[in-house]
């Protein structure tokens, strides 16, 4: 509409005396605001649609924004206590393996000093007696009152023989009055009777600080609950709400028990705040998760649009070409505003799709990249090799240098694969844990050989220091499989199994090589 030429007015006073009739002044005019009215509508129409677009789209980029915020912050809640998880598991079991009668208070002091350093999550360590009282901690004082058989999951332990970890509820430390979350075990007799609880304590203020690094409005929330609604951790922050249940919120009551994972659009029972919340349940421990928006702050910016918009009709009544101006400066701004969108969004989905320890491709790539390429494969009549390879004794190496450490050794070997495949079209992911996968298109098992080859030998020059290694150092193995699946029934699934299965092999014949299903490493 607003690209088209205005048509060129004729001159209602040049006429020759046989020119037929004379065009009337009134025509013209009539003419002329027919045309404007037309327009007038026709943007009025066009404003309408696009109103009724954005009013869409902002819902639209507010339900991506609140499902990034959810899981990132699910993401960073699981990593979070699976760390101390793994933790107490260990210490658990060399406690128990020693006795609480034969423990090395001094060793063991020392020990938690360490681990709770290196976590930065972890307000403290702490080993009780069965009678509450404090065996050793990671404290350099103990208070005088130092017996928390009162504490609840002190008395959940020594009622429950379960050997999980269990999260509690937000209690205030004895030892600092800091909020913390206590993560507690029981630890056991060799006859299975009560001998105590090995306590690590999550600072809450850890969970409040990552939560105040997010950019969203006054009014949005971020919360972490038990499963069974009881507050642990809300931003904005609100010391007096900690511990409050949420089980009569509408996510508890109607949506969780459908689904673990979902967008609602709901008023909150803190503070009575419309909000679309995305929440998430996670996968591993009692915890559900939600990320929140104001309505307010999503139809704000659409409401001032289309105030603005409404001036701008009018003002079009009065000076159609001023406003076909601004018309077209609104368009251009959009559509500028509509591309930082779009880059925003691939950005969001390239670090979805991305490792962000290694910088490698994770499991999500492979899974959809592995599809396209045996489709491709089978249309192309090419062959499709597919590498899993695992770092030898990780676990060893996790127990004698420490996560942080761990962290540190699989960038570098994932450095290292990235550096030994050369074609642009090959793809190395992190397939999950110490575990990592090399896909390779147009490749049989010869090519997947040496690929193999490269890689575990990059692995061995980068000489990283393993204790637990028979070798000193760290190394890797493979499992490789090839196929063409223009000739053979072939599925993603297929691939990494038979890869897996080699993998397998080459533990089994003494780790720092590969196995193949065509042929076998000597």
């Amino acid at each position: 509409m607003l690209g088209r030429k205005q048509p060129t007015p004729k001159d209602d006073n040049a006429t020759a005396p046989d020119a037929g009739p004379i065009v009337q002044p009134g025509a013209t005019l009539r003419l002329t605001v027919s045309f404007m009215l037309v327009v007038v509508i026709a943007f009025i129409a066009i404003e309408g649609w696009r109103t009724w677009r954005d009013y869409h789209a902002a819902f639209d980029a507010a339900r991506d924004s609140v499902t990034n915020l959810a899981r990132a912050t699910a993401q960073h809640a699981e990593d979070a206590i699976r760390q101390v998880d793994v933790l107490t598991a260990a210490l658990s079991e060399r406690v128990e393996g020693d006795g609480l009668q034969g423990i090395n208070v001094p060793r063991i002091h020392e020990l938690l000093i360490q681990q709770t350093q290196i976590m930065p999550q972890l307000h403290g360590l702490f080993i009780y007696g069965p009678d509450g009282q404090w065996v050793v901690t990671d404290k350099r004082v103990t208070p005088d009152t130092a017996n928390n058989a009162d504490r609840d999951y002190f008395q959940y332990h020594r009622t429950h023989d379960d050997r999980n970890v269990h999260i509690g509820e937000v209690v205030k430390s004895r030892s600092t009055d800091e909020l913390i979350i206590p993560i507690s075990r029981r630890l056991n007799n060799p006859d299975g009777s009560f001998a105590g609880v090995l306590l690590a304590t999550i600072k809450l203020s850890y969970f409040v600080d990552y939560y105040g690094d997010f950019k969203i409005d006054d009014k949005g929330a971020l919360v972490l609950a038990m499963r069974n609604g009881t507050l642990l951790v809300r931003r904005p922050f609100i010391t007096s709400v900690v511990g409050k249940s949420l089980a009569d919120s509408e996510i508890f009551k109607n949506y969780l028990p459908v689904s673990n994972t979902g967008i609602a659009e709901v008023k909150a029972v803190i503070d009575d705040t419309d909000r679309l919340y995305a929440y998430r349940a996670l996968t591993t421990y009692p915890l559900v998760v939600e990320a929140g928006l104001s309505r307010e702050s999503i139809i704000a910016p659409w409401r001032h649009d289309l105030w603005k918009t409404g001036w701008v009709l009018v003002f079009l009544m009065v000076v159609l070409a001023i406003f076909g101006l601004i018309v077209l400066n609104q368009l251009r701004k959009r559509m500028l505003a509509e591309k930082a969108l779009r880059h925003a969004h691939q950005a969001m989905q390239d670090m979805a799709m991305t490792d962000s320890l290694t910088g490698l491709g994770n499991r999500r790539r492979l899974d959809a990249v592995l599809i396209d390429e045996i489709r491709l494969a089978k249309r192309r009549g090419s062959s499709l090799a597919l590498i899993m390879l695992d770092v030898d004794h990780f676990k060893r190496y996790n127990d004698t240098y420490g996560h942080a450490a761990g962290d540190v050794c699989l960038s570098a070997v994932g450095r290292a694969i990235a550096h030994a495949i050369k074609r642009p079209g090959d793809l190395a992911v992190r397939y999950g844990g110490e575990e990592f996968t090399v896909l390779l298109p147009d490749t049989n098992h010869a090519g997947a050989a040496q690929v193999a080859n490269d890689i575990l030998q990059a692995i061995r020059t980068l000489k990283i220091e393993h204790a637990g290694h028979p070798l000193g150092y760290v190394t890797a193995s493979a499992g490789i499989t090839a196929g063409y699946p223009a000739t053979e029934q072939i599925s993603p699934g297929d691939l990494l199994k038979s890869a897996d299965a080699m993998l397998y092999q080459a533990k089994q014949k003494g780790r720092n090589g590969w196995c193949s299903t065509d042929q076998h490493a000597p």
